[in-house]
């Protein structure tokens, strides 16, 4: 859930270092740390509680000299966010640096030896107790540091990516990764390290993708090597990462999420383009092409995720059910992972994760893997964990998400489940040609429609102004839009820190309404479709109450609009899309509610971009 950064090569390594962090800081954290090997031979490391820019200033008069050396933002697990618990950590004889993404799961067990050994301990961390141990190896077996790796990995159980200096071996980093994401990029004479491609990209576009459990040695003037736990050698392709430069940074927008809502209309033509084919009446995905005796015809399909891919997935449920007549099980990743669901291998399982290293998610695709399930991943990160775990799938191509708060990433999920869904349709024969083309054609015409939604930009700020003041949001939706009220409530919680639940409207009166009065404004999603009148009903008895309402109305509604305290609207499109319309103004309030509240929209406290932890 945190960063790494490495770097080895002929440049000195602490600004590569600096700057590769800050590429990091939308994954989330609370402290900071660098190591370096120095020119005069020293291990220096400086750490410390805060932020990277806490970091800079903390180390500022220091030693940063040297052409090696590794960084970490941490996102606190095991003891509380101080300059102690923050990474790198040393090895009690002072010979080794490491720092690690993930979680030791025996850590107590394997503290508890080392301190029988004789072995103290600075900090409350799980990471520490790898770094000891690593040492301990190396030095009671009079062995070297990849071997000492080697045997150490073979000990821990959980979830690591982690690299490691060793104080006299200026020449090398060692790498190593399991179910937590890390990569290495190869340029000219030079090596670095990332948990993505982000701190990356600047210097190079050829990368290494680790599988998990390999062991990657990076050595100046040598090729990369990686090998397993029993040193066999592994063979890797070196892989070049579409991306830019002015994709990660915030190209004149206050904040990343502003810019990211803003290019959602690009974004999904990215994620339609060579699938949708208004001309020839076709949607076309190669995944459905090349597995069709897979897709067709399933027993039912399961989807798993978590958060604003879970919202997604409930969207997904209903196209696919409509379109397809196949039966949809939506569930949570983490519940999923630990129940014991009876799958076998005519099930279909959907796995949607942003990052495609979702801890949860990938755990539940290696159970629905192991009761015979054929896998189709929907995620963002070409080259993630997700996309190779899974027997297929498709990426949404919407460009990195560097806001914590996913909004175009969610847009984009949704489209490919709408071309999924009209693909398998189309293929079933379960959907009619008139609708089929019908829906081919609105949904082409979303991006456009968005376009003319964002346009209401300050309409939607002055609202917002209008709401700081609450302690709780409601908010509703029916149908196809109960999940966009969910999401709606989600964003407002994830950056804002201002309670609010989304609901169907009609569970309002099971239980909800009890906490309706003037102090709690509600938000209706009430478009134009068959559930209108009801949800109107909701309304009238929201306003009895004399609750606030903010309604999302379809264009020219004159109903609701006399009956609500502020009004949004959106261009007519068919119901199926509707989420994807009605999201961006949700997005939208979100944001300016939590700017107008002084919080840091990209950051969120205690929030992660990519959960690669339980």
């Amino acid at each position: 859930m945190c960063g790494i950064v490495g770097y080895l090569g002929k440049r000195n390594a602490y600004p590569v270092l600096i700057k590769g962090l800050k590429r990091l800081e939308y994954r989330g954290y609370d402290s900071a740390g660098v190591a370096l090997l120095t020119k005069d031979g020293n291990l220096q490391v400086y750490k410390t509680k805060g932020k990277v820019s806490d970091l800079e200033t903390y180390a500022a008069d220091k030693d940063t000299t040297g052409t090696v050396g590794i960084a970490h933002t941490r996102w606190a697990t095991h003891g509380e966010p101080n300059s102690t618990n923050a990474h790198p950590h040393i090895s009690y004889m002072g010979n080794l640096a490491i720092i690690h993404n993930g979680i030791i799961e025996n850590y107590a067990v394997l503290k508890k030896q080392l301190q029988e050994h004789g072995i103290e301990f600075k900090s409350n961390t799980d990471t520490e107790v790898l770094v000891q141990l690593i040492e301990y190896v190396r030095t009671k077996r009079e062995t070297d540091l990849l071997t000492a790796v080697r045997i150490a990995l073979r000990s821990v159980i959980g979830a690591y990516a982690i690299a490691i200096l060793d104080k006299n071996d200026p020449d090398q980093i060692i790498a190593a990764r399991k179910s937590s994401p890390l990569v290495v990029g190869i340029g000219e004479e030079e090596f670095f390290l990332g948990s993505d491609a982000s701190p990356i990209i600047e210097y190079t576009d050829k990368v290494i993708y680790l599988d998990d459990k390999d062991i990657a040695v990076i050595r100046r003037g040598e090729e990369v090597e990686v090998v397993d736990f029993n040193n066999e050698k592994m063979e890797h392709e070196v892989t070049t990462v579409e991306l830019n430069l002015a994709q990660i940074e915030k190209g004149g927008f206050p904040h990343f999420m502003l810019k990211e809502i803003f290019e959602q209309p690009e974004c999904l033509k990215d994620c339609m383009r060579g699938r949708v084919n208004v001309e020839a009446n076709n949607v076309t995905l190669s995944a459905i092409i090349d597995n069709r005796k897979h897709l067709i015809n399933p027993r039912r399909i399961i989807i798993v995720a978590c958060g604003t891919s879970w919202h997604a997935g409930l969207i997904g449920k209903q196209l696919i059910e409509d379109f397809c007549q196949i039966p949809v099980e939506v569930e949570y990743a983490s519940e999923f992972r630990y129940s014991k669901p009876v799958i076998n291998e005519q099930d279909v399982v959907i796995a949607i994760s942003q990052s495609g290293e979702t801890a949860d998610t990938l755990a539940a695709i290696e159970l629905a893997k192991s009761k015979g399930a054929f896998i189709y991943g929907i995620c963002n990160a070409i080259g993630s964990s997700i996309s190779r775990a899974t027997n297929t799938g498709s990426y949404i191509h919407v460009g990195p998400e560097i806001g914590v708060a996913s909004t175009k990433a969610f847009t984009g999920q949704v489209t490919v489940l709408t071309m999924l869904a009209l693909a398998l349709g189309k293929e079933r024969g379960t959907i009619d040609n008139l609708r089929y083309t019908r829906v081919l054609e609105a949904l082409n015409e979303v991006p456009e429609k968005m376009e003319q939604l964002l346009t209401q930009g300050d309409t939607i700020k002055d609202i917002s102004r209008i709401f700081t003041y609450a302690h709780n949001f409601l908010y509703l939706g029916r149908g196809y839009n109960y999940p966009v009220a969910l999401e709606g409530a989600l964003k407002l919680k994830e950056i804002s820190y201002i309670h609010a639940e989304g609901y169907p409207a009609a569970e309002m009166k099971h239980g909800p309404i009890a906490l309706i009065d003037d102090e709690m404004p509600v938000v209706v999603v009430a478009t134009k479709n068959v559930l209108y009148d009801k949800v109107v009903s909701n309304i009238q008895e929201i306003k009895a109450r004399k609750a606030r309402v903010i309604a999302i109305v379809s264009e020219g509604d004159e109903t609701i609009c006399k009956m609500a305290d502020s009004v949004i609207e959106l261009p007519h499109t068919e119901e199926c899309l509707e989420p994807l319309l009605a999201s961006i103004p949700l997005q939208m309030l979100a944001y300016y509610i939590a700017v107008a509240k002084g919080k840091d929209v990209d950051q969120p406290r205690n929030l992660a971009k990519s959960v690669t932890v339980e």
